[in-house]
C-alpha cells in the first residue's frame, strides 16, 4: 500500500512539474534578450502588459498555452511591463498594453491590441511561425 502512495505521488508531482515547462523561451524584454532573438531570426512575441490591466489577464492563459505547446519550442516570448518600460512601449509604437506583437527574425509581421479571442491569437502566433 505504502508503494502504491509513492508511486500516486511521484506520479502527480511528475504531472504538475510537466505542466510547468514550457516549450517557448518566456522572458522579460531587454534589448539585449531582443537583439539576441532578431539576429537568430527566432521568432518572437512581445506581450506588452500591465498587471492592473483585465485584458492582459484574459490574454494570460491563452499566452501560456501558446507558451507551453511543444511546437512553440523556437519561440520567444518577451514581456514588456507597460508601467515600467514606457522607453521600451514607445519604441516599439504602442499606445496601449495588451498589446501583441509578432517579429520572424527583425521584420515586425504581425500586431494586436486588446485582442482576448484565443482563435485568433493563436493563429496569430501560427502564421508568424511559418
Amino acid at each position: 500500500m505504502r508503494t502504491l502512495f509513492l508511486l500516486l505521488a511521484l506520479t502527480l508531482a511528475g504531472v504538475a512539474g510537466a505542466a510547468d515547462a514550457r516549450a517557448a523561451e518566456v522572458m522579460k524584454y531587454t534589448p539585449a534578450a531582443m537583439a539576441a532573438a532578431q539576429e537568430a531570426g527566432r521568432p518572437i512575441l512581445v506581450a506588452i502588459q500591465a498587471p492592473w490591466c483585465p485584458t492582459c489577464a484574459a490574454q494570460k492563459p491563452i499566452l501560456q498555452r501558446i507558451e507551453a505547446e511543444a511546437s512553440n519550442q523556437n519561440l520567444r516570448v518577451l514581456l514588456v511591463d507597460f508601467d515600467t518600460q514606457k522607453d521600451v512601449v514607445m519604441k516599439l509604437g504602442a499606445t496601449m498594453q495588451s498589446t501583441l506583437i509578432m517579429f520572424q527574425g527583425k521584420k515586425e509581421v504581425a500586431r494586436s491590441v486588446g485582442d482576448t479571442n484565443k482563435e485568433t491569437i493563436e493563429a496569430m502566433v501560427r502564421r508568424s511561425l511559418v
